[in-house]
């Protein structure tokens, strides 16, 4: 394997690790004119540093929920593939729908060829075993032996072609393309399988605020982004199966997910996982595979992003899955938010910089070989707002426009005023332990006490989240005194998990309310993925399902908070509100509302109260709102009142 020298930039299409030698990686940064920050992690995550000039996974270097683990070797199969004259390596699709009717479809075909000998031959392309179009044709080679061919197929309207939908909204059906080149000497093929839907970002003024919209529309239908963000499964890639990414999908399903965010400091996944979402509806959130950091802009490394970004995208762009594309994870924000001490004073290089990599060199390239999705060059980022004030906004984190990222572990995280009323949530959370049976699988029993001794201390890679777990817990709850021993522990843990639990249901419950309110200019939110969907090792971290596959208590509270009927009852400066949200696409009349009132000693309630309203389609809408002073004088009465019946009642069998 290559170690580092001088250039250490290595492209995800080979997607090899390497070893790393840290010495020459650090003569590497001195010989440059300026520092590209981070330089190294907060000491906490027990990382490496300058891992922004290689072209590896980001994270496998630690993160705040992650080991250091930089693996090298190749770890996807190999094979031969011989050819006399030409490969299919890659196919991308884009259809043209309108009024759900598939009508056109541009097929481009990639290829490489084994010699500069133009070729000669017959391309026919199949969707589901018929024939929708073939044609002679020359291919010829450019200097590098590849070529590529665009056909656009015409007049399809006439075929039997089901749209997909994302969970929640309909049926995904999927259909077989196969491209086919044949002459005398040789058959090349490559078949996709492929679903017809069009994806639309709506960004457009909002009635009563200054900003402008943030929602998706699929087939023309608006709809509430519900789901999380995906980090990778495991620090040793290979370990990763097929059946542990259907469970992890699967899982995303069954909590009424219909959007997964892949994160921009983990992998391009594999085929299997995009195989997998497209069939179970998880629209993909696509981000390059960038995060918290800035890049080098020299030709070296220019050269091989675009190799990276071209070779990923015509991988996957076929997948009805994939919702867009964004450049990276949080880079805007850390440079408007001067998070490293060298941004100031070369704040003009480093943006510089950001425009050259993300809009210069990766946008036109995703642009170009996927025209039908939208490109984000940050998350988060304001849109519009972000292209008007050169490419990095004053403030990436505004409530108004774009996507947001939003963590409070300060205020009140059961209190729904600490979340803001944004236009989408693309990452909020809040940190939990895993269960019992999963941390002691990777400590000893002398470890299993409260408070918490170093090897679970080193298990903790955020920065002062202990301390962070603790307040919040101890806000609701008593701590577990030092005398409780093992049951202290698993007490610790378990209401780690309550605190998370309630913390995301109180703010993804407020998102999902704000989609159809405006309150002083914020609101219309229409997604919510909160971070993050699962773990990569058993550790504390703000996944909902743990390193293995088994549930937090977060994510059964998902599946509850993300129904596509939600009765969500809050308290609102001293007034008792309950709205109903709806995901379904037709009314609901005469739905009936229940409202019981109990005793803390006693679970018969003591007041009752029942209302009729219709409900309108995706929409969220208050059904009942009262007073608390009112609706304990209406309980007080309805005591009385009981208490009279009872004395009658006694009466009455009495004589």
């Amino acid at each position: 394997m290559s170690s580092l020298t001088k250039k250490p930039y290595y492209s995800y299409s080979s997607w090899a690790g390497y070893s790393v030698e840290y010495s020459k990686l650090k003569h590497e940064v001195q010989v440059l004119d300026y520092v590209i920050p981070p330089t190294c992690p907060p000491p906490v995550q027990q990382g490496e540093c300058h891992v922004n000039y290689i072209r590896k996974t980001q994270s496998s270097f630690s993160w705040d929920w992650g080991p250091s683990f930089p693996t090298q070797g190749i770890w996807k199969p190999l094979e031969i593939v011989g050819f006399d004259t030409l490969l299919i390596r890659d196919v991308t699709v884009i259809p043209e729908i309108s009024k759900g009717k598939l009508l056109n479809l541009t097929v481009s075909v990639y290829m490489e060829l084994a010699s500069f000998e133009p070729v000669n031959g017959l391309m026919t392309i199949y969707l589901n075993n018929s024939t929708i179009f073939y044609s002679k044709i020359n291919i010829k080679p450019d200097e590098n032996l590849f070529a590529e061919k665009t056909f656009k197929i015409s007049s399809l309207n006439n075929l039997d072609v089901k749209l997909w939908w994302p969970n929640g909204l309909g049926d995904q059906p999927l259909y077989l393309l196969k491209v086919v080149f044949s002459n005398n000497d040789e058959t090349a093929s490559k078949s996709l399988k492929i679903g017809f839907r069009t994806i639309e970002l709506i960004q457009e003024p909002v009635q009563n605020s200054s900003g402008l919209s943030f929602y998706f529309k699929v087939n023309g239908v608006p709809f509430f982004a519900k789901g999380s963000n995906w980090i990778p499964a495991d620090s040793f890639q290979e370990r990763i199966t097929p059946e542990y990414i259907e469970t992890l999908l699967r899982s995303a399903k069954e909590a009424n997910m219909n959007m997964l965010r892949v994160w921009g400091g983990g992998n391009y996944e594999s085929d299997i996982f995009y195989e997998i979402a497209d069939r179970l509806g998880l629209l993909i959130w696509q981000d390059l595979m960038f995060a918290c950091a800035l890049y080098p802009t020299d030709q070296d490394f220019l050269s091989s992003v675009k190799t990276e970004v071209t070779q990923q995208i015509r991988r996957l762009q076929h997948h009805p899955s994939v919702l867009l594309w964004a450049g990276n994870n949080e880079n805007e924000q850390s440079i408007s938010g001067y998070w490293w001490p060298s941004v100031k004073p070369n704040l003009d290089q480093y943006k510089a910089d950001y425009v050259k990599l993300y809009i210069d060199t990766i946008m036109p390239i995703v642009l170009k070989e996927d025209p039908s999705r939208t490109f984000l060059p940050s998350s988060p980022s304001n849109g519009p707002k972000t292209v008007k004030e050169g490419w990095i906004s004053v403030n990436p984190q505004d409530n108004l426009y774009g996507d947001v990222h939003f963590y409070n572990y300060f205020d009140d995280e059961w209190n729904p005023d600490t979340f803001p009323r944004a236009r989408f949530v693309s990452e909020y959370g809040y940190q939990s332990y895993p269960s019992f049976e999963s941390i002691s699988s990777v400590t000893n029993s002398q470890d299993w006490v409260y408070p918490l001794t170093s090897a679970i201390k080193h298990r903790q890679h955020h920065m002062f989240g202990n301390l962070e777990l603790q307040q919040m817990i101890s806000k609701h709850f008593k701590l577990p005194a030092s005398s409780c021993g093992l049951q202290g522990f698993k007490d610790f843990l378990y209401l780690s998990q309550i605190l998370q639990a309630v913390a995301i249901k109180t703010e993804s419950e407020k998102y999902r309310r704000s989609q159809s309110e405006v309150v002083n200019g914020e609101g219309k939110t229409m997604g919510a993925l909160y971070w993050q969907l699962n773990d990569i090792w058993p550790a504390p971290s703000w996944a909902s399902i743990e390193y293995g596959g088994r549930w937090k208590m977060l994510h059964y509270y998902a599946k509850n908070f993300f129904s596509p009927l939600l009765i969500s009852p809050y308290e609102e400066n001293g007034t008792v509100i309950v709205n109903v949200v709806s995901d379904l696409s037709e009314p609901l009349e005469d739905l009936e509302l229940n409202i019981y009132v109990y005793k803390w000693s006693s679970l018969i309630p003591v007041y009752t109260n029942v209302s009729t309203f219709n409900k309108s389609p995706r929409s969220s809408q208050v059904v009942y709102r009262e007073n608390i002073a009112n609706l304990l004088e209406k309980v007080i009465v309805q005591i009385e009142i009981t208490v009279l019946f009872i004395l009658l009642c006694n009466h009455m069998v009495q004589s």
